[in-house]
Parts: structure tokens; sequence; C-alpha cells
């Protein structure tokens, strides 16, 4: 499979970690690990790592025990600051804009935050397991819908048409600009041309590769 990741999940509802690892595994993963809580996350990480056997991503409740408040994200932070080449993709059961920043800090590669409704949908789901897995972005349309509509540069972002906003908004999540042409029923050039006005109007020189263009336009948003 050519798209195969290996993957750790951290969920401490034991019927969805065996629903997430009976998913994954279903289309061709491999789920080198399951824990129940942030301790044993950071645990089981480090023993792959002294093994030389990091997984490609980290799939993360961001509420777990003891507390079941932040352990989630915190240790998913605290993952990608020790092993900044795995992949962290946190679950949330809503949006909670201050994990989604705090998680975004820093570098933004091999990172996603998806509302757990989103698992329903299981091609957009395991999509985005492989995109955070690659060093790509996943992030769900109302943590980005949250993102852009509470940024401080409103000042820039008001100089940007409807359309525009769309666009940025879909390339937020993480989407190519052939997927975001399909989404909005339109053609590859006129995304194109959208692309270079939104990075224009923002001050920002596009990268090659998508998922640069989209760091960018975060990294902006977080500013």
């Amino acid at each position: 499979m050519e798209d195969r990741v290996r993957v750790v999940i951290a969920e401490d509802s034991v019927l969805l970690r065996e629903g997430l690892t009976r998913l994954l595994t279903d289309r061709g993963h491999d789920v080198v690990a399951g824990v129940g809580d942030a301790e044993a996350l950071i645990k089981t990480v480090a023993e792959l790592a002294a093994e030389d056997a990091l997984p490609d991503v980290v799939v993360a409740d961001v509420r777990m025990p003891p507390t079941h408040t932040d352990e989630g994200v915190r240790a998913a932070v605290r993952l990608r600051r020790e092993h900044p080449g795995i992949g962290v993709l946190v679950l949330s059961q809503y949006v909670e804009e201050q994990y989604a920043t705090e998680l975004l800090a820093g570098s933004s590669t091999g990172v996603g935050y998806l509302l757990k409704d989103r698992v329903a949908d299981v091609r957009e789901f395991l999509d985005a397991v492989v995109r955070v897995a690659r060093g790509g972005t996943a992030l769900d349309p109302e943590v980005v819908a949250q993102l852009l509509g509470r940024s401080r540069k409103q000042d820039v972002l008001a100089g940007l048409t409807p359309r525009e906003r769309e666009v940025l908004g879909l390339m937020a999540e993480g989407r190519t600009n052939s997927a975001v042409a399909k989404q909005l029923v339109v053609s590859d050039g006129a995304v194109e041309k959208h692309v270079s006005n939104i990075f224009m109007k923002l001050g920002l020189s596009p990268s090659d590769g998508d998922h640069r263009r989209v760091l960018a336009v975060l990294t902006y948003l977080r500013s």
C-alpha cells in the first residue's frame, strides 16, 4: 500500500479506540499501539523512539484522564517538540480555539485538528491521517472558520473578495488546488489565480508545494 502509515492512537474511550484501530487497519495502515491516557502516550512514543521505530502519526483525543481537560493536547504539543518528525492529529468533541492555537504554535508541519464528528466521514478522516503523517495539514472547517473570523488581521483579510476568503479557508483545511477547484466547481486555473491574489494581498510569497502555502497562511493568521 503506497500510503501505508504507522499510527499510535491515544483515546480513553475503549470503544472509540478500537473503532479507530479497525478503521485504519482495514485500510491497510499499521496501528502500532493504542493507549488510554496522555502519560501512556508519552511513554509509548519514547519506547518506540528507543527502538528507532517512531510512528508516522499520533491520533489523540484532546481530553484524556485523569482530569479530562487538556492532557491530550498538551501531550501532543510535547510530542511535536520532542519528536518533530511525528505527525499529530488531535480529535475534539467541539472547537476549542485555545487548544487549536497552541497546537499550531511553532512549526505547523504534520499537524491536524478535527472534530470527532468528522471521523464519521471515513474517507475524509483517512485522508487527514495520511496527509498529517506525510507532513501536511488537516484542519476542521469549523476550526478554520474561527481562526479566520477572529484573526487580528481583519483589516487585511477584509481586502479579500468573498471567493478569495472561501479559497483561503479551503487551503487552510489542507486541500490541494485541484481539491479546492472540485469543491467550488471551478477550473484549476481559476483557483491558481485566486491563490496568487490571496498571497499578493496578504504580502506572502507562495512557495512550491500546497502544504507550505497553507502553513504560510496559518502563520500569518497566528501572528
